[in-house]
């Protein structure tokens, strides 16, 4: 790689190819530069797209003798602003969008729900009275093992084997009536 370019003539053929050859030796060097800087080759080029238009847009005077010097700041600059820039924002990680939660639920969400809870207050009507006495102490006051060991004067061990006993029932019946 060399790194002094010949300055462009004034006139714009010769500008031209002066361009062309800049762009033909230098835009796969500062491609994998900006690539290493940004960890993204696609953000890479879009980098060096408008280091070569900033380029362009410079008269021969600025860039005479340093053109490659000159390129290879401009691209880290450039690099370093899209950093910063996504650094104020949160990128999604590999399969995080799919896991994003609306605020609204999403639609019919609340009627599932509805009828989930339905059909397992139904489940539970098929338990054993000990079981269903214990589960709904548990699952619909909130009480600890402990409490409802004192409520019921059962041991909390045999609280906690009913319930036990009484959730695997559930999901067992539960899930062999969802498709």
């Amino acid at each position: 790689m060399s790194t002094a370019t010949p300055t462009p003539r004034a006139d714009s053929h010769d500008t031209t190819g002066f361009l062309e050859r800049t762009f033909a030796e230098h835009s796969a060097p500062l491609t994998r530069y900006a690539a290493r800087l940004l960890g993204d080759a696609d953000r890479a080029r879009d980098v060096v797209q408008d280091t070569f238009v900033k380029f362009m847009a410079q008269p021969a005077g600025v860039v005479d003798g340093h053109a490659v010097e000159w390129l290879f700041t401009v691209c880290r600059h450039r690099a370093l602003d899209v950093l910063r820039k996504e650094g104020r924002m949160k990128r999604f990680a590999e399969g995080e969008v799919e896991r994003v939660v609306a605020v609204d639920p999403r639609p019919g969400r609340t009627l599932e729900v509805a009828e989930t809870q339905a059909a397992l207050l139904e489940l539970i009507g098929h338990l054993p009275v000990n079981q269903q006495e214990v589960v709904r102490l548990k699952f619909q006051n909130g009480f600890s093992y402990k409490e409802i060991s004192r409520i019921t004067t059962l041991s909390v061990g045999n609280v906690g084997f009913l319930i036990h006993t009484a959730v695997a029932n559930l999901r067992r019946e539960f899930a062999a009536q969802r498709p």
